[in-house]
């Protein structure tokens, strides 16, 4: 399998061959899902906290008298039914975190690039450079490709302007080869890899 390679303009640079072992149709499936629901569960604060009895502030002194006064028995401000009272079974801080092992991981993450190439959501980019971190030559530079929807670009390194450019563009997202995980890469509607970004990811996938 080969991918065609297109420079900045959208015009033909040539091809790159598909080198990591692609996912056959029915398998890697359930790895994409537990993948997902892990990263989905590990984006949750988990700080969600209330005070139980013991908590809340309040005395120790008896309401009122035990009897005599015709109301029911009362023995403490801090009772869940009264009003500022404790919460009975309320949330508490937890980790939401799920485990998955890097075998689950590295095989979601080669269904979905399978998935992607075969459907043509992927384009390769010869190279990416901007000469100034301006929003406008980011916008201008990517008007040949003719991208719309939500994009994800995935370079080789860091880029400071690519970077500064692309935040205030609506739908467009800017990761690394070695940072990119599955969530990102079923997440928008096209994918563009520079050729460092793509061959950063197939030397992850070759582990």
């Amino acid at each position: 399998m080969k991918l065609p390679v297109k420079n900045i303009q959208g015009k033909d640079a040539g091809e790159l061959e598909v080198k990591f072992t692609t996912v056959e149709d029915g398998r890697g499936t359930q790895a994409v899902h537990d993948v997902i629901v892990a990263y989905n569960a590990s984006q949750r604060m988990g700080t969600a906290c209330t005070k139980n009895a013991g908590e809340v502030a309040g005395t120790n002194k008896k309401p009122w008298k035990q009897k005599g006064t015709g109301r029911a028995r009362a023995g403490s401000f801090q009772s869940p039914l009264w009003r500022g009272g404790g919460v009975v079974f309320g949330p508490r801080p937890r980790d939401f975190a799920k485990k998955v092992n890097n075998s689950t991981r590295q095989l979601a993450l080669r269904k979905a690039l399978t998935e992607r190439i075969k459907a043509g959501d992927v384009t390769i980019l010869d190279d990416l450079k901007l000469s100034s971190s301006k929003t406008k030559d980011f916008i201008s530079a990517l008007s040949g490709l003719k991208i719309t929807g939500k994009a994800l670009i995935v370079v080789q390194a860091h880029d400071k302007n690519l970077e500064l450019a692309t935040r205030n563009v609506q739908d467009i997202e800017v990761t690394t080869g070695a940072d990119l995980n599955t969530y990102q890469l079923l997440r928008p509607s096209k994918v563009l890899f520079t050729r460092g970004g793509y061959e950063a990811v197939e030397k992850r996938l070759a582990k």
